[in-house]
C-alpha cells in the first residue's frame, strides 16, 4: 500500500453501479459518479479510481474545481503517469500522422494531438511547417506542460512551441494561463502552410482556435469538387478556407463574410497569394448580412455555412438549435435551384441526426427540397475515440436543395 500511495496520493471510489463507463474506458470521472476521495490529493496529483466493491478501475489526474474530477490516462495498476508514459503516448500520436496518415512535412500543417482522440484528454497540439501550437483544457496536463514540452521537443522536433488559451477553460478547470511562448522560437509574422495545392497563412500566435480549422480538411475538398461555375457565399469565412479551395476550383465568384477584420485581412492576402481574383470579402455580423442579401434578392448557387460553436453546456442547446434553423432558412432562401447547401456544426452535444431532423423541418417550411450528397466530419488527424463519443463533434451536411 505504501508504494501505491508514493504514486498515487488519493483514492478515488464510485458510487454503486457508476462503474461500467470507465471499466469501458470512457476517459471523464463526473463529480456525481463519485462517492468519496480518500487521502488528501492536490489538484493535478495522481489518483486511483476504484468501484465501491474495492475493485481497481484505472488512474488518472485529479482536479477538485472541474466538473470532470478525475481524466483518466491509464487503465494498468502497474503503470505509472510517469515521463516514460506520456512519451509513448506522444510517440502514438506522432506515428499517426507521419507514418499512417503521412501528413507531416515542411509547409504541411495537421493536428499532432487530439485530447481524447489519442488519450491523452485535456492536451491539443497542431503543427504550422516548423511550430507547434499547443493548448490545454485539463490543469493536470497543464501543471505538466514544461515536461511535455520536452516531450514533444525529442519525438517532434519542432523549432518553437507556442502556448495558446481557450476562451472559457481557465474557469471551468481553474487554470491560470496566458499565451506565450513555451520552448524555442515561434514567428510573429504569418506562416505559410499548403493544403490540397493551396496556400494560406497562419498567425500562430493570434486568431480563432491554433489559427486554422484543420479538422475541415477533407470538407473543403468535397466542396471543392462541387463548386465549379457556381456562385459561392462563404458565410463564417474566417480566413478564407472554404472559398479559396472553391474559387481554385473553378466557382464563378466568391463572397466571404465574418465579422472578424484580422481574420478578413489574412482572407484578402490568401487570395492574392494564390493568385484568385474572383474573391471579395465584407466585414460584418453575418446573421444580418445574410437577412440583407435576403431582402435585396441575391442568389448563389452555393451557400457554405461554417460558424463558431452556438452549443457550449446543455442548457445552449435549445437556443444553438434555434440559431442553426435561423441561419439555414436564410441559407435556403438564397440558395437557386439546384443550389449546394454546405452547413457544418462544431458543438458536440448537437448531433447529425439533429441537423439531419432539422433540414427536413427546413423543407417543409420552406417548400423545398433537400437532397443530401454527403455526411462528413473531421479529418483523420482528429481521431475519434470509440470509447468517448464526444470526441465526435465536427459534422458537416453536404445537399442540393431543388
Amino acid at each position: 500500500m505504501a508504494e501505491c500511495l508514493s504514486i498515487c496520493p488519493g483514492r478515488v471510489i464510485l458510487q454503486p453501479r457508476r462503474a461500467r463507463p470507465f471499466y469501458g474506458r470512457h476517459p471523464w470521472v463526473y463529480a456525481g459518479a463519485i462517492s468519496v476521495v480518500e487521502g488528501e490529493p492536490a489538484d493535478g496529483d495522481v489518483v486511483d479510481l476504484y468501484s465501491h466493491t474495492g475493485n481497481f478501475v484505472a488512474r488518472g489526474l485529479y482536479n477538485s474545481r472541474s466538473k470532470i474530477r478525475v481524466r483518466l490516462y491509464s487503465w494498468s495498476q502497474d503503470t505509472p503517469l510517469d515521463r516514460d508514459f506520456f512519451a509513448q503516448r506522444l510517440d502514438a500520436a506522432w506515428r499517426l500522422r507521419s507514418q499512417i496518415l503521412g501528413l507531416d512535412g515542411p509547409g504541411r500543417a495537421c493536428r499532432l494531438v487530439f485530447s481524447e482522440g489519442d488519450g491523452l484528454s485535456g492536451l491539443t497540439v497542431d503543427r504550422y511547417d516548423r511550430w507547434l501550437i499547443v493548448q490545454f483544457t485539463s490543469l493536470g496536463l497543464a501543471q505538466r506542460k514544461e515536461m511535455l514540452a520536452e516531450l514533444m521537443v525529442e519525438v517532434m522536433h519542432p523549432e518553437g512551441i507556442y502556448l495558446r488559451t481557450e476562451r472559457g477553460v481557465g474557469q471551468l478547470e481553474g487554470l491560470d494561463l496566458q499565451d506565450g511562448l513555451l520552448w524555442g522560437q515561434v514567428p510573429t509574422e504569418p506562416v505559410i502552410i499548403e493544403e490540397a495545392g493551396a496556400r494560406f497563412l497562419v498567425n500562430l500566435r493570434e486568431g480563432q482556435k491554433t489559427g486554422f480549422y484543420l479538422d475541415q480538411r477533407d470538407n473543403r475538398r468535397a466542396v471543392a469538387g462541387l463548386a465549379r461555375g457556381r456562385r459561392l457565399l462563404d458565410a463564417f469565412c474566417y480566413t478564407g478556407g472554404f472559398g479559396l479551395h472553391a474559387a481554385r476550383a473553378g466557382a464563378s465568384a466568391v463572397l466571404g463574410v465574418d465579422v472578424s477584420e484580422p481574420a478578413l485581412a489574412l482572407a484578402r492576402e490568401n487570395a492574392q497569394l494564390n493568385g484568385v481574383q474572383n474573391m471579395s470579402f465584407v466585414r460584418s455580423e453575418v446573421f444580418a448580412y445574410l437577412h440583407k442579401l435576403v431582402e435585396a434578392g441575391e442568389r448563389f448557387g452555393m451557400v457554405v455555412l461554417d460558424p463558431p460553436k452556438f452549443a457550449r453546456s446543455r442548457n445552449a442547446l435549445e437556443e444553438a438549435l434555434r440559431g442553426y434553423r435561423r441561419l439555414q432558412t436564410l441559407a435556403l432562401r438564397l440558395l437557386e435551384s439546384d443550389g449546394i447547401l454546405v452547413t457544418c456544426c462544431c458543438s458536440g452535444l448537437i448531433t447529425m441526426d439533429m441537423l439531419q431532423d432539422l433540414l427536413a423541418q427546413l423543407a417543409a417550411e420552406e417548400r423545398r427540397g433537400i437532397q443530401i450528397l454527403q455526411r462528413g466530419g473531421q479529418a483523420p488527424d482528429h481521431p475519434l475515440a470509440a470509447v468517448c463519443p464526444e470526441s465526435n463533434y465536427l459534422k458537416c451536411l453536404i445537399c442540393r436543395v431543388l
